[in-house]
């Protein structure tokens, strides 16, 4: 649904080069502002993700195909960097099965970006809560 032109290789890749956390922030934010705008409409509470600091939707949207059901996401946040973060899990979840989700180690892949380390406690629960808020909705997919 929401294709933000790369991929998650191309991100670790590219905070492989870049050693400046100033500069792997602009990369995060430049995902964010990737991100389609989302309707007001989507921005309420059956959307929004708890657990998070600023306000955080994240919209599903289920297609069955011929080997079975595909998820894929919008998102939005009121913040930027955290508009950024929604981007990244968009670029790790979303077009994949329920059960691809579900398998997918999202917490190894951010930690391969050291990202955790470089969030504020509070932005990194949000984090976390964005990425269990897509597995219960891949969960309740299967």
């Amino acid at each position: 649904m929401t294709n933000l032109g790369t991929s998650i290789e191309d991100i670790l890749e590219t905070f492989e080069f870049i050693e400046d956390w100033e500069e792997r922030y602009g990369v995060i934010i430049d995902l964010g502002k990737k991100l389609p705008a989302l309707d007001d409409i989507y921005k309420i509470e059956d959307y929004r993700v708890r657990g998070c600091q600023s306000q955080v939707w994240l919209v599903p949207q289920v297609t069955k195909t011929d080997t079975g059901k595909v998820i894929s996401f919008k998102g939005d946040s009121d913040a930027v960097i955290v508009r950024g973060l929604v981007g990244l899990m968009l670029v790790i979840f979303n077009d994949k099965s329920p059960d691809e989700i579900i398998s997918t180690d999202a917490k190894a892949i951010l930690k391969k970006m050291d990202l955790k380390e470089h969030l504020s406690p509070l932005r990194a629960n949000g984090l976390f809560s964005m990425m269990e808020r897509i597995k219960q909705i891949a969960q309740s997919e299967r």
